[in-house]
């Protein structure tokens, strides 16, 4: 809890053994009206002068009917016939009630450390002969900036001389390594993993691909509604109505009817402390935080109970693929030979590429699970942007690209749909200019993402998925999981741009998006649920998220659906019984039939059932 709930929780209990010794001794001692008001007013001020404070504020400024309002003039109503036990009450499970929703609502987050992380900090920019450390915002169009290994890219730009590979995972979430020649364009945020290179600069600072990002986030969370409190929202209906019915029960019967004044006037103040929505105020909080309490035993985290509200009307999940739907690490998946066996042709790109830091180089060596033995290897030259060239038992040994082997002559053949489009996740190995086969590398899909997708379209939700992976990739994923929409090749913007449009057409069911990278920020906070995998996602997309998925299962996002359907439903039930006993009980005090006990159960009984339907939704089936 933070430090402002934990001082409220202490007035919380402070009240309540002040609230029980007032009654234990009201009980025993006998002692004047005005003796009794001062021993309850001590709990009742204890934990409810925020709430008179905040009710005479909103008055000064005009905003008169809200649920503080209503708490003032109910209990005061109850002080005023004498029923201090009551007014004390009342205000102490009303900010049992607000502790519960503070917890549960709490906004208490954290910058979004991750995305600080894509900012670059400097640019190492030619000027006049001399290499210059600059702010990335000081570099000009057209200027030269050199890039060394292990630095950020500061500026978008076209490369003037050397060669490298960029991991480009902060903004296309994908894993594999972009390989960069001369005439190539790079993208700010990107980092250089291998050779240096120097780089002609594109536009500035404020319009690269970075820094777009960052304003993607901070203008879609703008950009992004949040449901207003549903009691609050309540009472702008209900209090004025309750308060003039109030008021027009005390005066008409006596001014028209030559009613008594005091009756009259003690049945306006019953109707007051019936009309006191306490068990709207706990037990429609409480029930989302039940909700969120069980589903966070599943590992589903949820930020807000107005998220709950979103997914339960969810009509479409926006899935990003890579880490979300898949593994998010390279494995080999398949070996094709032509000349020898799967097991030789392994282990003769192992040897390759044993040298090699590149990830597609360690899934190769990770696959062979062997011993290699380097004795065996002789020179190894890395090609920038095209693969290894080694000597393996005396014999010249190439493992790369399609356009490695174009480049010494040789014609590659490769399987499953491994064309130019795909020469990342497919290497081809060739010894003394004989072409021997090659190695297909993809990211596995999640053991659980079939099952995911199956429960999502069987509860008549539509599954969407986008990625910054090769169109063959994401068909072959999408097919395998049974997607209604595959959307590949995108970069942040696009994903944004894509999540607009299908906004636009959503109707009256909301849309939510699910992913893991710092380049899903955006679309999470511009979704109307964010959904974000939290156990192996960035910092910025747990933060720009609504809901986390703590143990990256993508199954547990209709986990989350389920638990939003199902608390939404109670909350539900607590508003109609709730509502439907005080309009009977309101009548009942208008005609004089109800007494205060009637009172008492109308609004503390009610109150008690509801909070025992709210505990129902602690209940969360996987």
């Amino acid at each position: 809890m933070t430090r402002k709930q934990k001082i409220t929780l202490i007035r919380i209990i402070v009240s309540a053994a002040l609230l029980a010794a007032a009654i234990v001794v009201r009980r025993f001692v006998s002692m004047p009206w005005w003796a009794e008001l001062l021993m309850f007013l001590a709990p009742y001020l204890t934990v409810g002068y925020d709430v008179l404070k905040k009710a005479f504020l909103n008055v000064i400024h005009g905003q008169i009917f809200d649920e503080n309002f209503l708490m003032c003039i109910a209990t005061i109503g109850a002080f005023a016939i004498k029923e201090y036990p009551e007014a004390a009450f009342v205000m102490l499970f009303y900010q049992v009630g607000e502790l519960f929703q503070s917890i549960a609502v709490g906004r208490s987050r954290k910058s979004i450390a991750g995305l600080m992380n894509i900012r670059p900090d400097h640019a190492n920019v030619l000027r006049n002969g001399e290499e210059l450390v600059v702010s990335p915002d000081g570099v000009e169009p057209g200027e030269e900036i050199i890039i060394r290994s292990g630095e950020r890219v500061p500026l978008d730009g076209v490369v003037l001389e050397g060669s490298t590979s960029l991991n480009m995972a902060a903004l296309t979430g994908e894993s594999a390594p972009r390989d960069v020649n001369v005439g190539e364009n790079v993208i700010s945020g990107s980092v250089n993993l291998s050779g240096l290179i120097r780089v002609r600069t594109t536009g500035v600072y404020a319009d690269s691909t970075v820094s777009k990002v960052l304003e993607l986030v901070e203008r879609s969370a703008e950009r992004k509604s949040r449901q207003e409190n549903f009691i609050t929202k309540f009472a702008k209906w209900y209090t004025p109505a309750v308060v003039v019915s109030a008021v027009l029960l005390a005066l008409i019967p006596p001014l028209l009817f030559h009613g008594s004044w005091t009756e009259w006037l003690e049945r306006a103040l019953i109707f007051l402390v019936v009309s006191c929505p306490c068990a709207l105020v706990i037990s429609v909080p409480l029930s989302f935080f039940c909700g969120m309490g069980g589903a966070s035993k599943k590992g589903v985290l949820v930020k807000g109970s107005n998220y709950l509200d979103a997914l339960s009307k969810v009509g479409a999940v926006v899935f990003d693929k890579t880490g979300t739907l898949t593994r998010g690490s390279f494995e080999v998946t398949a070996v094709h030979t032509r000349c020898m066996s799967r097991a030789e042709l392994l282990d003769i790109a192992a040897m390759a590429e044993s040298y090699s830091n590149h990830p597609i180089a360690e899934s190769i060596v990770r696959a062979h699970g062997g011993h290699i033995d380097k004795s065996r290897i002789g020179e190894v030259k890395e090609l920038a942007g095209l693969g290894i060239e080694a000597e393996i038992d005396g014999r010249r040994v190439l493992a790369g690209n399609r356009r490695l082997m174009h480049e010494r002559g040789l014609t590659p053949v490769c399987r499953f749909g491994c064309g130019e489009t795909d020469e990342g996740t497919c290497v081809h190995i060739a010894a003394d200019g004989e072409y021997l086969g090659h190695i297909i590398i993809s990211d596995e899909v999640k053991a659980s993402s079939p099952r995911a997708i199956a429960k999502l379209r069987q509860a008549g939700i539509r599954t969407v998925m986008l990625t910054g992976d090769s169109e063959y990739a994401a068909n072959e994923v999408g097919k395998q999981l049974g997607l209604d929409e595959v959307h590949s090749g995108l970069l942040p913007n696009d994903k944004v741009e894509l999540v607009e449009k299908m906004l636009e057409t959503k109707g009256r069911r909301t849309l939510a998006f699910v992913g893991d990278g710092i380049n899903d920020a955006p679309v999470l906070s511009r979704a109307d649920v964010g959904i974000a995998m939290g156990a192996l996602g960035s910092d910025a997309a747990i933060e720009a998220a609504d809901i986390v998925i703590a143990d990256d299962d993508p199954e547990k996002v209709f986990t989350a659906f389920r638990t939003a359907k199902r608390t939404m439903r109670i909350v539900k039930e607590n508003i109609v019984f709730a509502l439907a006993v005080k309009l009977i009980v309101l009548v009942l005090g208008a005609f004089g039939i109800a007494n205060m006990w009637i009172a008492v159960f109308a609004d503390v009984g009610v109150a008690v059932i509801a909070v025992l339907n709210a505990i129902r939704a602690m209940k969360v089936r996987s």
